[in-house]
């Protein structure tokens, strides 16, 4: 079976595939202060959990973005299944078709969901990805990765208000009825969270409109369930697009035909 872990900047996503097929999908949360010996008994853990054996483990496939924490998992990983996982990182990005600036600075993550996109649709495509941050990734109809746009993710927006003012509290992620709001926390839900809907349709507009080819929409993520008055705007969503894209480029990069 293989193993996919990527490493965000809130969660550790670990992927258990196994015939094409995803298994099991677990969640850590990220925290960069934690020991070694901790991340190791958290996955195991989960194996223990799920029925499931280390030795079951033949591959493994690792993103992070976090790079602190990207030694301290290979070590797990070697420690736990005797496996030094596949990086996907700078070091491959010579070998994809990039064309953005400075290649090395794109996120493993949002290479993995560019290649994922294009894999799923073959033509061009933006990627929408509702995380930390909010990233739009796009790709041509050949598959070359054109660029990236970012903004807050709806958690960082609401965090960032309730945690720099004195009498803005944390509030529930939940649509509000109403873009006029009556309470503070029905204001807040309305600026932030019906904010990010009419942020994510112009953007999607905009880059359409460059693109000035048909193309496809697609939204991962953990939060890309909550926004259901955008949900028309993309043509599939699928949770799974980052395991799917990391495990496309670490076979990839066994085979040596990136």
């Amino acid at each position: 079976m293989l193993l996919v872990i990527d490493i965000g900047n809130s969660n550790i996503v670990l992927g258990l595939c196994q015939a094409q097929t995803w298994k099991h999908i677990w969640r850590l949360p990220t925290s960069q202060q934690k020991e070694e010996a901790s991340y190791a008994t958290d996955i195991s853990t989960l194996f223990l959990e799920s029925r499931l054996k280390l030795e079951q483990i033949s591959q493994i496939a690792m993103s992070s973005v976090v790079p602190s924490l990207t030694p301290i998992i290979q070590h797990v990983c070697s420690q736990l299944f005797n496996i030094r996982p596949t990086v996907i990182g700078a070091g491959l990005y010579s070998k994809l078709n990039i064309a953005i600036d400075r290649p090395h600075e794109i996120g493993s993550d949002l290479v993995a969901n560019a290649v994922a996109g294009y894999q799923k649709f073959g033509q061009a495509c933006i990627v929408v990805d509702f995380g930390t941050a909010l990233t739009f990734t796009t790709v041509s109809d050949t598959g070359q990765i054109l660029g990236v746009a970012i903004a807050p993710g709806l958690k960082t927006a609401m965090y960032s208000l309730f945690s720099h003012t004195a009498q803005l509290p944390e509030v529930p992620l939940e649509l509000p009825s109403s873009a006029i709001g009556k309470n503070t926390t029905q204001a807040l839900q309305a600026g932030v969270l019906l904010g990010y809907v009419g942020l994510a349709e112009s953007l999607i507009k905009r880059i359409k409109e460059e693109l000035q080819v048909p193309s496809k929409v697609i939204a991962t993520g953990g939060l890309s369930a909550i926004l259901d008055p955008v949900k028309h705007l993309f043509d599939e969503i699928d949770p799974h697009l980052t395991l799917n894209g990391i495990k496309t480029l670490a076979e990839k990069a066994h085979k040596d035909i990136l």
